[in-house]
């Protein structure tokens, strides 16, 4: 199957319009489904003293605040959920084709699975409706934080000719994520699929721990931690 191929699963009728339903959105979904499943188990029966997985969790929650409040100040009870949720996406996402089904056959039968589980990250049009959610973040947090002269006025710094390149930074910033999360995910998946192809014993197991892992992992720090700092500038008006 081409790598670069984005599969209808089935189509919905409404209101005489067809929407097709692509194995991106039902995988989204079922990231966004075990996030909250997982969410709801840990924060179950929760103790004051805690231990085990509600230490680790507490322990994540507290450098998540700290982070958030050195990065975003006052704006740091909005955005941090946020990053949390961004980064935890981003990263079962990327790793999700670990759980992908494969065909098999035993005893006669064979089981062959109705499509693949890919990283909904390897199609561009996830990884550039994240990066328009973080450039718009940007811009709201920057109008909130100065006002809209303030905001205007940011656009002439440090001289008013920088005024075009001001302006086209944001959509350089946007095709950026977009782009690096896009391209980096999708080569890996490639190219796992290639040795998969070449040598598929053995090889694949351990490559499989940087780039379905690893390189999901540093992906998933990247794009958060970039949008991270993006919104801190727009939002720390007392250095300027």
């Amino acid at each position: 199957m081409n790598a670069l191929e984005i599969r209808t699963i089935f189509t919905l009728t409404l209101f005489n319009h067809k929407i097709p339903i692509t194995e991106t959105v039902i995988i989204s979904w079922a990231v966004m489904v075990i996030l909250v499943i997982a969410a709801l188990i840990l924060t179950r029966r929760l103790k004051e003293v805690p231990a085990g997985p509600q230490a680790l969790l507490e322990t994540a929650v507290e450098f998540l605040d700290n982070f958030a409040k050195n990065q975003f100040g006052s704006f740091a009870k909005y955005l941090g959920p946020y990053m949390g949720a961004l980064f935890l996406f981003l990263l079962l996402a990327n790793i999700i084709p670990v759980l992908s089904p494969v065909e098999f056959k035993a005893f006669g039968h064979e089981f062959i699975p109705i499509f693949p589980i890919r990283p909904p990250t390897r199609d561009i049009n996830v990884t550039a409706a994240l990066a328009v959610i973080s450039i718009s973040l940007v811009l709201v947090c920057g109008f909130a934080a100065r006002g809209v002269p303030g905001w205007f006025k940011k656009l002439l710094h440090p001289i008013p000719f920088m005024l075009p390149f001001n302006i086209m930074e944001y959509g350089t910033r946007l095709i950026s994520l977009a782009l690096r999360l896009f391209g980096n995910i999708l080569g890996g998946y490639v190219l796992m699929g290639m040795i998969e192809g070449l040598l598929p014993v053995a090889l694949p197991v351990v490559l499989s721990l940087y780039f379905d892992f690893f390189d999901g992992l540093i992906q998933a720090a990247i794009f958060t931690f970039l949008t991270s700092l993006y919104i801190s500038e727009a939002v720390k008006v007392n250095e300027e």
